[in-house]
């Protein structure tokens, strides 16, 4: 699937306020749509139904035709799982093979326990301190030393108790990366998009804190690979690369060496890179034989990576990266587990930067999860890319510009390409400032 800018610099008409119906979490789902399918019903777009080839506002996707119409026009809709459709070639009326059984069978979020505002203090401080245990244990393990597998479960029970009363403040927190320390860093956001999808799919604590440490220490095999190949900065030759697919087995036997660690951990860490098609390593094992927190944490692996800036490239926006994993999935990754993991982070993830329809520049702070398109957010360029008081906006207050037009998201950017460093601005106190403004 061709990726596209989000509908730029397109006239918008004047004072637009979308006309559709507020659905219900369960009911209203975010398809990206290299996943859309015959039988779906489209109720919501990415853009203002005005400025798409569709004539209803809500309407079945009945041929290949349609599904090609939306993704020459759309990156992403909702669809709505409730709707019936008919047999094409038959005398009844059946319900499809609804993608509510597909997609929502794993369970539905609990509701949020605070706010972004209230939790992000406390998420700092574990953010900070569980980013410091994971930096740690690398040095330890790098000097051949096992790992202290109590601390890492009291580590990742931290991270579990802020991201179940605000998922927002740490996925915020994870978008501060430093190339120079990918390695902990990964390791320490794959741990965090892992329990908020375990979240979002309404795991038990228990299980979240399972599929934390899979997540946390699911990378732990690389601190064995020689650190030549490990910080290469251009392609691996051939046999380089036979040793870095080593840290799977590396990792698996590090950790089956560590007292007390949960053996579903075991088992990620070594079949974290394997395929639903089989064309994974080290083992090719195929979907049935691939556990359930394993698929989540290589969701997980493959978001952070490819969102990541390396040495040798640069990281790609949400939209790329989902788009891309949209393809890969019913093949390499598992469907349902793929969109409810692009629905846990939302269109406009906290911490992305983008770009508004009266041209200023902002960044996401909290999701709105009954308005998905309205997130909270902080202005920090004007349109003339000047900046700006910070101060915290609620799009769902449907805002209007200074000529009246109603402000909502145009796209996400690269924040480098305006001149945002998102680290300096969360030096500089940016969330604090914002909130103060509005208490």
């Amino acid at each position: 699937m061709p990726l596209r800018k989000l509908w730029p610099f397109r006239k918008k008409k004047k004072n637009f306020v979308s006309t559709a119906v507020e659905y219900s979490v369960p009911a209203r789902v975010y398809t990206p749509v290299g996943l859309l399918k015959i039988g779906m019903y489209v109720i919501e777009l990415d853009r203002p139904w005005l400025d798409s080839p569709f004539l209803f506002q809500g309407f079945e996707i009945q041929n290949e035709d349609e599904i090609l119409q939306l993704r020459n026009s759309c990156d992403y809709v909702y669809i709505d799982t409730t709707k019936k459709r008919k047999r094409r070639f038959g005398k009844f009326l059946t319900q499809s093979q609804p993608l509510i059984d597909r997609v929502l069978d794993y369970g539905n979020p609990p509701p949020k326990l605070g706010t972004f505002e209230s939790e992000i203090g406390r998420a700092e401080v574990v953010y900070r301190q569980v980013g410091e245990f994971v930096t740690e244990t690398m040095a330890r393990v790098y000097d051949g030393k096992t790992i202290d597998t109590k601390l890492a479960k009291e580590a990742v029970a931290e991270c579990v108790r802020s991201i179940l009363h605000s998922p927002d403040a740490f996925l915020w927190l994870i978008q501060l990366k430093n190339s120079d320390e990918y390695t902990a860093q990964h390791s320490l956001n794959v741990c965090v998009l892992s329990i908020a999808l375990g979240r979002h799919i309404n795991l038990s604590d228990a299980n979240l804190q399972n599929v934390g440490l899979c997540g946390l220490m699911h990378d732990m095999g690389k601190m064995r690979v020689p650190s030549h190949i490990l910080n290469k900065p251009g392609r691996l030759e051939p046999d380089e690369m036979e040793i870095m697919r080593g840290h799977t087995t590396q990792g698996f036997e590090l950790l089956q060496s560590s007292d007390n660690m949960y053996p579903g951990a075991i088992r990620t860490a070594l079949m974290h890179h394997e395929m639903l098609n089989g064309k994974g390593y080290p083992n090719q094992l195929v979907s049935h034989n691939i556990p359930l927190f394993t698929r989540m944490v290589t969701i997980a692996d493959i978001y952070d990576a490819m969102t990541s800036d390396r040495v040798y490239q640069k990281g790609r926006t949400h939209l790329e990266a989902t788009s891309i994993m949209a393809d890969m999935s019913g093949e390499s990754l598992e469907e349902r587990l793929v969109t409810k993991f692009i629905e846990s982070l939302g269109v406009y993830p906290p911490g992305c930067v983008v770009m508004l329809t009266n041209g200023a520049i902002a960044i996401v702070v909290e999701v709105n999860e009954l308005v998905r398109l309205r997130p909270k957010i902080i202005m920090l360029l004007d349109a003339d890319k000047q900046p700006l008081p910070e101060k915290v906006t609620n799009l769902a207050d449907t805002p209007l510009d200074d000529r009246g037009q109603l402000i909502t998201i145009r796209g996400i950017v690269r924040a480098q390409d305006y001149g945002v460093d998102i680290r300096h601005y969360y030096r500089n106190g940016v969330l604090q400032k914002g909130f103060a403004s509005i208490g």
